[in-house]
């Protein structure tokens, strides 16, 4: 099984940033519109670049949206990179479970910080592999991420369930013949997983 961190296991808290831009009178989500443009982005997901340097390419990207107030716009960058994050304690739980039976390995568009991550979400023992985009230096939807990570996994990429929270993802993972899953909500992961997702529980399958 392989599976994305982000908005499947991990979730972010940005409601400070949110707070912040609605007091300098900018739309929800004008930070992460310029952050999430592929020349700020994917750098720092390739592992080219620091944290500090991708606050400062977020500040430049929001330059002309706070009328060049550089210390706003730092201010916004630094508010959405160190947004605080929580695991998903039920969908812990469901892969925790699965793993005791299939390899399990995490595949995510992450920063050279993601083993400090995990290991303040409590997660370093989750999974048997873990494939980021900053140390492979490739990242999703690259196929070459998946294939790394079906190697890790010891299985042809026929036998991968990808577990996924972006179309594009699950797009290029099922077009090298793994099954997709797109993912919105832990129903989804209980529905795919199947009576794996309660081993070990008293919770009935498909409950």
């Amino acid at each position: 099984m392989l599976c994305d961190l982000d908005n499947v296991i991990r979730f972010y808290d940005t409601a400070p940033l949110a707070s912040l831009e609605r007091e300098a009178g900018l739309p929800e989500g004008t930070t992460t519109a310029v952050v999430y443009a592929p020349e700020i982005d994917l750098p720092l997901l390739l592992g080219r670049i620091t944290p500090d340097a991708w606050v400062e390419a977020i500040a430049a990207g929001l330059a002309p949206q706070v009328r060049g107030d550089t210390g706003l716009a730092r201010a916004l960058g630094r508010a959405l990179a160190g947004a605080p994050f929580r695991a998903d304690a039920e969908v812990v739980g469901m892969l925790r479970r699965a793993s005791t039976h299939v390899p399990l390995v995490l595949v995510t568009n992450a920063t050279l910080q993601l083993d400090d991550d995990l290991a303040l979400l409590g997660l370093t023992d989750l999974a048997d592999a873990v494939v980021s985009s900053a140390v492979e230096q490739v990242a999703k939807p690259d196929p070459a991420i998946y294939r790394i990570a079906a190697e890790r996994a010891g299985v042809p990429v026929e036998r991968c369930l990808f577990v996924d929270d972006r179309q594009e993802n699950i797009d290029a993972a099922t077009a090298l013949g793994m099954t997709g899953m797109l993912y919105r909500a832990p129903a989804d992961l209980r529905r795919a997983l199947g009576p794996l997702a309660y081993e070990g529980t008293r919770e009935p399958p498909y409950a």
